[in-house]
C-alpha cells in the first residue's frame, strides 16, 4: 500500500520535474518545447487524480484508517 502511494508521488514529481525542465529548455522550431511542456503537466494532473481515487478506494475497502490528529488538551 506505501508502495504504490509512494511510486504514485514520485511518478508526479517527475512529471512537474521534466515540465519545469521543457519549460526552461530551449526548443527547435520544428518541435516547440510547449507541448512537450503541456503533456508532462497533463500526466502530472491524471497522476495526482489517480493517487486521490486510490485513496479513497483504499479507505472504502478498509485497506486505510484514518489517525486523527489531537487537537490539544
Amino acid at each position: 500500500m506505501k508502495i504504490v502511494i509512494a511510486l504514485l508521488m514520485l511518478g508526479v514529481l517527475v512529471a512537474l520535474g521534466s515540465a519545469g525542465v521543457f519549460m526552461l529548455r530551449k526548443g527547435r522550431a520544428s518541435d516547440p518545447h510547449g507541448a512537450k511542456m503541456a503533456r508532462a503537466l497533463a500526466i502530472r494532473v491524471a497522476l495526482s487524480v489517480a493517487l486521490f481515487l486510490f485513496l479513497l478506494f483504499s479507505y472504502w475497502m478498509g485497506w486505510i484508517q484514518p489517525t486523527g490528529v489531537p487537537v490539544g488538551n
